[in-house]
């Protein structure tokens, strides 16, 4: 009786490993793991223009989206310590920037000199600003930009808990 307990137990374990190992497998299937890491991709897809952008936290905190500068697709890491829109040295190759003054900036890598410039046109899903401060920052990462103030200012931003919402000023 015993081994009649254990052999069914043991059964029961491998269907729970089985029903486990599907329901995981349909998870990443599904897009379980990039919606952890990406919970805000849907931001490119958003509402009518003006309508506010609401964002998620990512699993490592941060306020990630994708956007654009110029029309060229970027991801937007929101900062808000940030004072201008600070593009990489080759993401401002390929939108032609015009590098302007040259300026020195307080990064989290310490102090780098870099040039200021003027971007077009930024859009963060609905929200879209034109004329915009911007800085090329030698030593970024190639397609991701820091969302700074100079956009950032021209909108109401709410954080609570782990979303912030960001919408078009009263």
């Amino acid at each position: 009786m015993t081994s009649q307990r254990a052999q069914r137990g043991g059964i029961v374990m491998m269907l729970l490993f089985w029903v486990l190992l599907i329901g995981a497998g349909t998870w990443l299937i599904d897009g379980g793991f990039k919606n952890l890491t990406t919970p805000n991709a849907h931001v490119i897809n958003s509402a009518p223009d003006g309508a506010p952008v609401r964002l998620s936290r990512n699993r490592s905190g941060h306020f990630e989206a994708p956007g654009r500068i110029n029309g060229e697709p970027v991801t937007f890491l929101l900062d808000t310590g940030a004072t201008y829109v600070a593009v990489s040295t080759e993401l401002a190759e390929r939108l032609s920037l015009t590098s302007g003054r040259s300026a020195w900036f307080n990064t989290a890598n310490g102090r780098v000199k870099g040039h200021l410039t003027e971007l077009d046109e930024v859009t963060l899903g609905s929200l879209q600003a034109n004329n915009v401060q911007g800085s090329i920052s030698p030593g970024m990462e190639r397609d991701t930009v820091l969302l700074g103030m100079s956009f950032l200012n021209l909108f109401t931003i709410e954080i609570t808990g782990g979303e912030m919402l960001l919408r078009l000023p009263p």
